[in-house]
């Protein structure tokens, strides 16, 4: 945690090397997240123009379930970030000059990292996780009566369809020569 009286000393900014434990906290937020391990967050906040600009680079390892077979995969992430931050009076008598959804009000006299961490890792995670063997495959799983098919082939299959179904199909051949 940074609090706005120790940022706003600093001109040049407060620097950080942060490793974190959000285990249990990202996972009462997710219940899909199986493991996260080393949780790293290094950078710099610092005060300028009535503005707190957190920059860090985030890096952390990731379990989670495949989104076809449920076996675990790890994911390793590392990727910068940027928020900005401003105290409520001071967002109210600029709000004009600037775009309030790209500023995040600070609640309290602190900003706190690991909660920064914890929503940017929650916003971090993939719709469509596959296990090295699952990319490699072409295959979707099926079961009885019912498969998984990619956009090509459902749309493929709803031509034919539509082909067979068509009113003038009983026709065909009718006048080959």
């Amino acid at each position: 945690m940074f609090h706005l009286l120790d940022i706003k000393k600093n001109p040049e900014g407060l620097s950080f090397s942060e490793k974190l434990d959000l285990k249990a906290n990202l996972q009462s937020r997710n219940p899909e997240i199986l493991n996260i391990e080393e949780v790293t967050a290094n950078g710099q906040v610092k005060y300028e123009n009535k503005m707190y600009f957190l920059d860090y680079s985030l890096s952390y390892k990731l379990t989670l379930p495949s989104s076809r077979s449920m076996e675990p995969v790890l994911l390793e992430q590392s990727y910068p970030v940027t928020e900005i931050f401003m105290e409520e009076a001071d967002l109210r008598n600029l709000a004009g000059d600037i775009d309030e959804e790209l500023v995040l009000v600070i609640e309290g006299e602190q900003i706190d990292l690991s909660e920064s961490v914890a929503d940017n890792i929650l916003l971090s995670i993939p719709l469509k996780v596959l296990t090295p063997e699952e990319e490699a495959s072409a295959a979707f799983p099926e079961g009885e009566d019912w498969q998984v098919l990619s956009e090509e082939d459902y749309a493929a299959s709803q031509a034919e369809q539509k082909k067979a179904n068509s009113p003038f199909a009983g026709l065909a051949g009718l006048f080959e020569e």
